[in-house]
């Protein structure tokens, strides 16, 4: 789960930073099952697994030149050591010219120890492929991925798009979320600009306190919002028509949705606080959306 973002439809499971700061803030109920990986004595199990038997693995495939294809995703794939370690490896072999390599990032790292992700590995592979990670541009996209700096992402982007020989080479891979839904045509004419196409899909939600989801809005409120929004791509207008066409919250928790609402928006204030937000999650939203998450009661208790 090594990552440096702290995406806030994300979790600890997906990413160490997420992790570090439940630790240190006291979040973790350790009483749920669902977080037994996270104890020390399990953690090490884990990890010696990864060490001895996973990675042992693959670099024994390396060495014996079996890889034709990888696919590297995370967490932060480009954060981990052994990416670097064993690219290199591979072309180093000379076996760089039978090999495809597939990634997700949130393209916040292209060099490392002198390595280029661009120049010394991509250049020297059979074919390659990055989805990279946007949810939003600006000050949106930064609230919505912690840790990303935009300018930072735009410049990375650029150098990937000018290595690409495909348009499948290079894809925004784009995740709607509630402030994401006023950033639709933003990454739309990013997509443009640089000739590539967008994955896109919904947030997954679970439970009615996930305001972080589309889902989480009244019907009539989504349905004007989403009708508003122009598309000129079909995946973009895909991923709009399932929210309109999925149950959205208050028709899926009838009983719960009131309350998680107000639990919903106690988290998403607490975490702004201890990641001492300057811009916020109101700050993201406009219009009759921006006014219906102002006025959800806040109650300053979220444990």
């Amino acid at each position: 789960n090594l990552c440096n973002f702290k995406c806030r439809m994300c979790g600890d499971m997906l990413s160490s930073s997420w992790e570090a700061e439940q630790r240190k803030h006291d979040m973790i109920d350790w009483s749920n099952p669902k977080n037994n990986w996270m104890k020390p004595e399990i953690k090490k199990q884990i990890t010696a697994f990864q060490d001895s038997q996973i990675e042992q693995e693959f670099a024994k495939a390396v060495e014996e030149h079996r890889i034709e294809e990888v696919y590297w995703v995370g967490g932060e794939p480009l954060m981990y050591e052994q990416h670097w370690q064993y690219m290199k490896r591979i072309i180093d072999l000379g076996d760089g010219d039978k090999v495809y390599a597939r990634y997700n990032t949130n393209l916040s790292r292209v060099k490392y120890r002198g390595i280029c992700l661009y120049n010394d590995i991509l250049d020297r592979l059979r074919d390659w492929q990055i989805c990279a990670s946007l949810d939003g541009t600006g000050k949106v996209g930064e609230y919505i991925r912690t840790g990303l700096d935009y300018e930072s992402w735009l410049e990375n982007f650029n150098g990937a798009n000018q290595k690409r020989s495909s348009r499948r080479q290079l894809r925004i891979d784009f995740t709607l979320t509630t402030p994401g839904l006023f950033e639709v045509q933003a990454i739309q004419e990013l997509a443009e600009k640089y000739e590539v196409d967008i994955l896109a899909k919904v947030i997954f939600s679970f439970s009615p306190d996930i305001i972080m989801s589309p889902l989480a809005l009244p019907r009539d409120m989504l349905q004007r919002h989403i009708q508003s929004l122009g598309t000129n791509t079909q995946v973009m207008q895909d991923v709009l028509d399932q929210c309109l066409n999925r149950p959205n919250f208050q028709e899926m928790f009838t009983a719960e949705y009131e309350q998680g609402l107000i639990k919903g928006k106690a988290r998403i204030k607490h975490l702004e606080h201890i990641r001492e937000d300057t811009f916020t999650f109101s700050d993201c939203l406009q219009g009759e959306i921006k006014e219906w998450y102002d006025a959800i009661p806040y109650q300053n208790n979220f444990k």
